[in-house]
């Protein structure tokens, strides 16, 4: 006793002023939520997004399917090149302060959008919607909470994946509801007011830019896992996880992006009635709520490798289903399906780019990644119109991506997930 006193009274106190000040409840969750709204606010830059407004934009304009395809086409590949610039800006600026400039032009260009008043202004408008919400403002999301947490980012990404399923499964029928009953201009107006009234107000008044910056390092992350800790932008790219993980996303994106353009049409073909089509959207968006359940809590127990893998065996069983479609059933049976693999990726792609390569350079990491799976969703509709006008039919386009998400699914199983994350910045090469 006398001994365990004494050791007691000799050790010094070294706890930092930090750690006595430390709150307890950790500010990262509000910009996590912040983030996830910030994703939601994407929406008038993503496929699902645009598809919501396509019949009735194509009767306005009268612009063809396939000129649309062309649009949506040079419009994303444009769109893609906001990924590397806010990349860097990212990693120079922090999140807050280009979140909200992002937001604000984004705001604007859906406003001036809905004067749009034939292709070439078309064309315009959606490559700068493409551009700062499908591209940088998703790149600004997922870099903001990767620059919060560390020790939890699984936990995070999966409650931000749900946040995000959450609210893209209340803006879809909501913006639908409205383009149905005051057309898609009055829709997308309301949309741009939303982003510029609402999210960017929050986002400005509500996130913080890093933890280090406002001595919030707390539990979460180390104090020695700084900023400067991880894998440089050259040594992520130079390791097949890299490749592998940012080829199966991408080949997700291809394959949504397409059947969420011309989901209506799809059904169509199989003899379905467009109320199916939003009937299967809303199973599609409550199921992948589950998916970003089951994912987190796969990806906290298994190798991020072995969950692609299953995710793209499941995607594999869900194109090969898609041309057998005859009753209504079914075609919700193939939405769960694609929810669950929808929930999957999610998280694995949210949460896969900080936890392997660390945040030394994780803005630009993102970017890369992210501008690899905008690039895919520029050529997904565009492949699908034209295997309709060679073949008449979506059947032999999904029977090809098919095999190549199956060899995607035996890549993802063998490759081996790098331990840089934490690699210090004394040892990464320059």
């Amino acid at each position: 006793m006398d001994s365990l006193q004494s050791t007691e009274m000799d050790t010094p106190i070294t706890r930092s002023p930090r750690s006595l000040i430390r709150p307890s409840f950790y500010y990262g969750w509000v910009n996590m939520a912040m983030a996830a709204a910030a994703m939601v606010g994407t929406l008038p830059g993503r496929t699902q997004g645009l598809g919501l407004i396509t019949e009735p934009l194509l009767r306005d304009l009268q612009i063809s399917r396939l000129g649309y395809a062309q649009i949506n086409l040079w419009a994303t590949l444009a769109g893609s090149l906001f990924c590397l610039g806010s990349g860097r800006l990212l990693d120079r600026h922090g999140s807050r302060s280009v979140m909200a400039v992002i937001i604000a032009l984004l705001g604007l260009v859906v406003l001036a959008m809905t004067r749009a008043n034939g292709f070439w202004i078309l064309l315009l408008m959606v490559a700068l919607t493409r551009g700062l919400g499908q591209s940088a403002l998703s790149v600004a999301s997922l870099n903001l909470v990767g620059q919060w947490f560390g020790r939890r980012l699984n936990q995070a990404m999966a409650a931000y994946s749900v946040l995000v399923s959450v609210g893209f499964m209340l803006s879809f029928p909501v913006v639908g509801w409205l383009v149905t009953r005051h057309g898609w201009r009055d829709a997308w107006g309301a949309v741009g007011l939303s982003l510029l009234l609402a999210l960017l107000p929050a986002v400005l008044l509500l996130v913080r830019r890093d933890p280090e910056s406002c001595g919030l390092v707390g539990e979460e992350r180390p104090a020695e896992e700084s900023a400067g800790t991880g894998a440089t932008f050259r040594e992520a790219l130079a390791t097949p996880a890299f490749w592998i993980f940012a080829a199966a996303s991408s080949a997700y994106n291809l394959i949504v992006s397409g059947i969420g353009l011309f989901n209506e049409s799809i059904l169509a073909e199989r003899g379905f009635e467009a109320a199916v089509y939003h009937r299967a959207l809303a199973v599609t968006a409550i199921t992948s709520l589950a998916g970003n359940f089951l994912g987190g809590w796969l990806v906290a127990r298994w190798a991020p490798n072995r969950v692609m893998a299953l995710a793209m065996a499941l995607l594999v069983a869900a194109l090969l289903a898609l041309p057998f479609l005859t009753a209504e059933w079914q075609v919700m049976v193939w939405a769960v399906f694609m929810g669950v693999v929808g929930g999957f990726i999610i998280v694995i792609f949210f949460s896969f780019w900080s936890s392997t390569y660390g945040r030394r350079h994780l803005g630009r990491i993102q970017g890369a990644a992210q501008m690899m799976t905008v690039l895919a969703s520029a050529t997904g509709p565009l492949m699908l119109a034209w295997c309709v006008e060679a073949s008449g039919s979506y059947a032999t386009a999904f029977f090809g991506m098919a095999g190549v998400v199956a060899l995607l699914a035996v890549a993802a199983w063998r490759t081996r997930v790098p331990a840089l994350a934490k690699q210090d910045a004394s040892q990464v090469g320059s």
